[in-house]
């Protein structure tokens, strides 16, 4: 009987499998609905909109076009969390939104970004459009009739709330007209004082027409007015073969991790494949189904996700080789395997996943599209090792594969004295880590920065080249990028191609007159380009101020919430504390490589150090979920010192299988990519091999010292 149902949950399994990939690589119906083809791709992967607006006042303040920038960013995010907003020159803004194609409608439904005021009958305004926080059109319900009805919801700014309360005070029976560039848009009554900060206007005879004033009084809520300049479809920044070879490195990493598991770990390798293939089927399904952009600093969540997917297997299938080898059977010791492994696999996924609900609420940009990918990735690999492989084991198990051999046997491994090393393992991590300010004293006072700040961080120079005939992507990045990045001395430099034309902007760092003229020169000769069509303009950093102040406010109320968890689960202060100077500690190392090994700081920067922060974590809780469960066996008086240097070896084969799955990943789409995509993977990789290092030799060594430290102080 048992054979029996254990051959349906593997036909059962192996044909969902089947639908699953087909469906994430080709697609159902015509439209191909859930292929991994439809999935929006940010602007580096595919292209989208680009939109150039310029003040209607000629010399607008710094203050004032920071704000526009600001509030035009979010604005713009409600299209693809990985679109950008940033300055170029003293009075325009771009506007860059990835995985669209149809500028026009961008520019209908955005609306034009003028002035909007809120009036009485009298014609005083009582409220300005700077004070609307938010507006959104939604369908709603009558209370009465219970039929649907279309309104536009209001959130207003602090000072707005104050304002609005007065007076629809004032004009109760009356109403206050919504005035747009001078026309009135709409006229709702006040029906009573409005003292919360939040309105609805209703009336309106569509969803389209809620939706219309709502954009409206969003985009009306800019500091400035703004009058579109040009708007062109780009295309991808990064070539078609560029995209073709780091799918192939990403693909034969998944092979090369797939095989690693199955020699490893035999049939539950087997198991743990199949359940790793559902895992990557469901994130590309899922990525399609909620339109989330995809984008590099995306790819480095779904990296993250394979890691922790892998890692939950390892977690498991060693505790089942831990328990064979313990003289158990081998139904026993599945069984066994998963109840024991669940801890670590919860709450290192449980504290990565509120650190990314945390950067969902918190970021903005790439923070917040690195935030939904890695959600997603958490999700489905806690569903794929624990309910998928778990299905698929006990499965292969009924259907008679039962002999130890197919599963392994963990072999007795002597203790190893981490602890007795830890001076050793401090003073390193303490000289890397004053490598930063060192580092950054130094290049400061030699070349004047201290990072090697990236567009994105700093701004530049946009130059637009006309050519004689229109080029490829892959064409321009072999033939004319490497030209432009001798002449600049910026090894990263951004191409971007307008669609259907002959026209390419290049970002570079800032360029002064001199080697702009050499470009100039140079892009002629080289290139027949007319040197008089040839437009230069300084551009803002696209990562503002206030998104750097979004993302930095999001990692340390994650961090907060983190320690928190752990603490809650622990029980012990010291672990969480512990927890949290670990993740510094990786930060700073590889805020280390970043500062001497002169890698840009782009935009790939800030998902870089989230991607080591949930990796780092996930590490962690498993060396500390051990700690915990050796405590609880011990008797009433531990030996601290061998429990923390068993907890350590015992979960070492899991600390260098999980690294060394995730490294080739990682590596192989250094290897096979292209400069903008090394950039992205150098710092990956040295953040793997810290959060391995750190997981070993300092995590359990600073919670053993915080521990005997507090016992030596109540002696």
């Amino acid at each position: 009987m048992k054979k029996n149902k254990g051959i349906v949950v593997l036909i059962v399994s192996v044909l969902v499998l089947a639908f699953l990939i087909f469906t994430a690589g080709v697609g159902l119906g015509p439209t191909g609905t859930g292929s991994a083809r439809n999935i929006n791709l940010g602007l580096d992967l595919s292209g989208g909109v680009s939109i150039t607006y310029q003040t209607v006042n000629k010399n607008p303040s710094q203050d004032d076009m920071d704000d526009t920038v600001y509030k035009l960013q979010k604005r713009v995010e409600e299209y693809s969390t990985e679109a950008q907003a940033y300055q170029e020159g003293d009075n325009r803004i771009n506007v860059e939104i990835p995985g669209v194609t149809d500028a026009n409608s961008i520019l209908e439904d955005l609306g034009k970004p003028g002035s909007l005021v809120f009036q009485d009958e009298d014609g005083n305004v009582v409220l300005e459009g700077s004070d609307i926080a938010s507006a959104e059109g939604v369908v709603g319900q009558d209370e009465t009739t219970k039929s649907n009805e279309y309104v536009v919801t209001l959130s207003m700014t602090e000072e707005g709330t104050q304002k609005f309360a007065e007076a629809t005070a004032n004009n109760v029976g009356k109403t206050i007209s919504i005035v747009y560039d001078g026309e009135v848009i709409s006229s709702p009554q006040v029906r009573q004082a409005i003292t919360g900060g939040q309105a609805q206007i209703d009336g309106m005879d569509s969803i389209e027409e809620a939706k219309e004033l709502a954009s409206f009084i969003r985009i009306g809520g800019l500091k400035l007015e703004l009058q579109e300049l040009r708007s062109n479809v780009v295309a991808a920044q990064l070539g078609q073969e560029a995209i073709s070879t780091s799918l192939v490195a990403a693909a034969i990493g998944l092979a090369l991790v797939i095989l690693f598991m199955v020699a490893v770990y035999r049939v539950p390798g087997v198991a743990a494949s199949l359940a790793l293939l559902t895992y990557v089927a469901l994130v590309l399904i899922t990525l399609n189904a909620f339109d989330i952009t995809l984008t590099l600093p995306g790819v480095a969540g779904i990296i993250l996700g394979i890691g922790m997917a892998v890692d939950a297997n390892v977690i498991i299938y060693a505790r089942i080789q831990e328990e064979i080898a313990a003289g158990i059977s081998v139904r026993s010791a599945i069984k066994s395997g998963f109840q024991k492994a669940f801890s670590a696999i919860f709450d290192g996924n449980i504290t990565t996943l509120i650190a990314s609900f945390v950067l969902m609420w918190l970021g903005s940009g790439t923070v917040k599209g690195f935030a939904y990918t890695l959600a997603i990735g958490i999700i489905f690999s806690m569903f794929t090792a624990l309910v998928v492989s778990r299905l698929l084991l006990n499965a292969l198990f009924a259907i008679g594969v039962r002999d130890e051999k197919f599963y392994g046997k963990a072999k007795e491994r002597k203790t190893i004295d981490f602890l007795g090393k830890r001076k050793i393992f401090f003073i390193v991590s303490i000289v890397v880590i004053l490598c930063v300010p060192v580092g950054m004293f130094a290049f400061h006072a030699s070349t004047g920065k201290a990072l090697n700040y990236g567009l994105d961080f700093q701004g530049g120079t946009s130059t637009n080249v006309t050519f004689p005939e229109e080029m490829s992507m892959d064409d321009i990045d072999a033939n004319v990028v490497p030209i432009i990045e001798d002449i600049t001395g910026d090894p990263n430099v951004q191409a971007t191609k307008v669609v259907d034309s002959a026209q390419v902007i290049f970002k570079t760092q800032e360029l002064d007159l001199e080697t702009r003229n050499e470009l100039d020169e140079t892009l002629a000769e080289k290139f027949d380009v007319d040197k008089d069509l040839i437009q230069a303009e300084s551009i803002s950093s696209t990562i503002s101020g206030e998104m750097r102040r979004d993302a930095i406010v999001a990692v340390i109320v994650a961090a907060v919430f983190m320690l928190i968890y752990i603490w809650f689960r622990f029980k012990d202060i010291r672990f969480a504390g512990s927890a949290v100077l670990a993740l510094i500690h990786d930060v700073l190392f590889v805020l280390a490589f970043y500062v001497l090994a002169r890698v840009s700081v782009g935009n790939t920067f800030i998902a870089c150090m989230l991607t080591i922060l949930g990796y780092s974590i996930n590490a962690t809780i498993v060396i500390f979920d051990r700690i915990r469960e050796n405590l609880h066996g011990a008797n009433r008086h531990p030996d601290l010192k061998e429990i923390v240097n068993m907890s350590i070896t015992q979960t070492l084969t899991r600390s260098i299988y999980t690294s060394l799955t995730t490294f080739i990943m990682v590596v192989l789409l250094f290897i096979m990519g292209v400069s903008s995509i090394r950039e992205f993977a150098a710092p990956l990789m040295v953040g793997i091999l810290c959060g391995a290092y750190s997981s070993v030799c300092i995590t359990g060594a600073l919670w053993y010292v915080m521990k005997t430290r507090k016992e030596k102080v109540k002696k």
